[in-house]
């Protein structure tokens, strides 16, 4: 358990982390100009991140070459496979500081009392 109590089990981050993919998605869908600060992330990765992450990286440039919703559709399924590679998202430009903030806060409260509950 963290601090609040809450459990910190690899199945609720990655649940969060699909949560969070899901709701960038739609941003994406309703800005895709946004799409313009992932290349540019990708862009940068290629040449600052460690040698171990770099097929994520690569696995991400081809899925965005094959298209907005190609790339998008990986993001938000429920498998091993892309839960593994939002472990290394260039997704989490697209929205601003306080847009993260707000969703991490809002889960955090609903899973919080989610788990409360379930505990009585």
């Amino acid at each position: 358990m963290n601090r609040i109590g809450m459990p910190r089990s690899p199945q609720l981050l990655d649940r969060r982390s699909l949560e969070f993919h899901q709701m960038l998605a739609q941003c994406l869908r309703e800005h895709p100009e946004r799409l313009e600060r992932v290349k540019r992330t990708l862009a940068r990765w290629r040449v600052i991140v460690a040698p171990h992450s770099q097929p994520y990286v690569a696995e991400w440039q081809r899925l965005i070459d094959a298209g907005l919703e190609t790339a998008l559709a990986m993001a938000v399924e429920d498998s091993e496979r892309a839960a593994a590679l939002r472990q290394c998202s260039p997704f989490g430009s697209v929205i601003t500081p306080e847009e993260r903030a707000v969703f991490f806060e809002r889960w955090s409260a609903a899973h919080f009392r989610d788990t409360e509950l379930s505990q009585d």
